[in-house]
């Protein structure tokens, strides 16, 4: 099945007593029973929700895994893989990614005896520098937040399987639309669904894709018993999103190249951070495994001043100022005081991310409009 089939198809089934080709919102915490144990398959919503069950299966069906999650948000994902750990385990991962992720290791699983290195993965013995035999997990992000690098997922993926790892890749930033890791070798694959999945900036909600049957098991257990699950009108809203995953995909890295090459251009930016230039260190990696570069882009002024980056931040018009991303609506995010601000600034720069970088999700507006609003503040400042 080609992919703009599949995003439209996948988990999407007739409900059986009306015929309603959308799959039902099922508001329900509990489930009558014929007998103690005999029932139709559901028997409390946070176990199961035939809402949640279809998008689920959705989920497995666009990332190419055999089984999909559901969470409550993208950190409940996150946090529900970190809990397949014990303490004296450790983890390696990205020295660049979603300041949230890197709050959820720094300040919650640190105090309960995980070990976390960060590392460059834009080189692979940098990771394999770090394994020893308490490594159990490689948590990568690729395209990388905010500074937009490339990690080999078939690379390490190899790695990890050479050390009998696991290896989740958070796909959050390209979408099962532009890359696949499960495809790749990757063993988990996460998404934030508030982005690019829900695509609308309407619902919060986290998912895990995976193909090990043992491995969806124990995450499902964690799922159950931990009960970070999403509520069924998220559900039916994500399930919207993907059904035009596809179509906006096409348009939000059509815009993102219209941008990016803008940006480039203008007498007033010093550096723009896209991987789909070809003298960006990860463009030759990112081509082959990304179907296009997407349409998150990250740029500084020449003028490197707080101010002027403060200027271009609130001087947009069609470019929202919020945190988030993945929406059909452009917007404008100041990392080192919105979604990075709980790293440590000496973190953040000795890693790149300056207080003056200015990170951009752009929607799927006319191009030109796009490039007009940030003209207009660029020059303001």
């Amino acid at each position: 099945m080609k992919p703009a089939t599949k995003f439209i198809h996948a988990g999407a089934h007739p409900d059986p007593s009306t015929g309603a080709i959308m799959t039902p919102i099922y508001q329900t915490s509990t489930y009558v029973q014929e007998a103690p144990g005999v029932n139709k398959g559901y028997e409390y919503a946070r176990s199961q929700n035939p809402t949640r069950k279809a998008l689920e299966e959705a989920l497995a069906v666009i990332e190419e895994g055999k089984f999909g999650l559901a969470f409550s948000s993208g950190v409940a994902a996150t946090d529900s893989v970190i809990k397949l750990l014990k303490p004296g385990d450790e983890v390696i991962a990205a020295n660049d990614m979603y300041g949230g992720t890197y709050r959820l290791f720094s300040k919650i699983y640190e105090k309960f005896g995980i070990v976390f290195h960060y590392v460059d993965m834009g080189n692979v013995q940098n990771i394999e520098n770090c394994i020893n035999n308490k490594t159990k997990l490689i948590w990568a992000e690729t395209p990388t937040n905010p500074l937009m690098n490339i990690v080999d997922i078939k690379a390490v993926a190899s790695l990890s399987k050479k050390y009998n790892l696991l290896l989740c890749v958070d796909n959050t930033f390209a979408s099962p639309a532009l890359q696949n890791p499960l495809t790749l070798g990757a063993d988990i694959v996460m998404h934030s669904a508030t982005k690019y999945l829900g695509g609308h900036s309407d619902v919060i909600q986290g998912a895990l894709m995976m193909n090990d049957q043992a491995l969806r098991d124990e995450l499902y257990f964690i799922q159950k018993s931990c009960g970070a699950v999403p509520g069924p009108m998220d559900c039916f809203l994500v399930l919207r999103g993907i059904k035009t995953l596809g179509i906006r995909m096409e348009r939000h890295s059509q815009n993102g190249a219209a941008i990016a090459h803008y940006l480039q251009k203008h007498p007033a930016i010093k550096k723009v951070y896209w991987p789909g230039f070809s003298d960006h260190p990860g463009y030759e990696i990112a081509k082959s495994q990304m179907k296009d570069f997407g349409g998150m882009i990250s740029f500084e002024l020449k003028d490197d001043s707080i101010e002027a980056a403060m200027k271009v931040l609130s001087g947009t018009k069609l470019f929202s100022l919020a945190e988030s991303l993945g929406g059909v609506e452009s917007l404008i995010n100041h990392p080192a005081t919105m979604t990075h601000a709980s790293i440590p600034r000496e973190e953040r720069i000795k890693n790149g991310l300056s207080d003056t970088l200015i990170r951009l999700s752009v929607g799927i507006e006319d191009a030109e409009d796009l490039i007009e609003d940030l003209e207009q503040a660029i020059k303001g400042a």
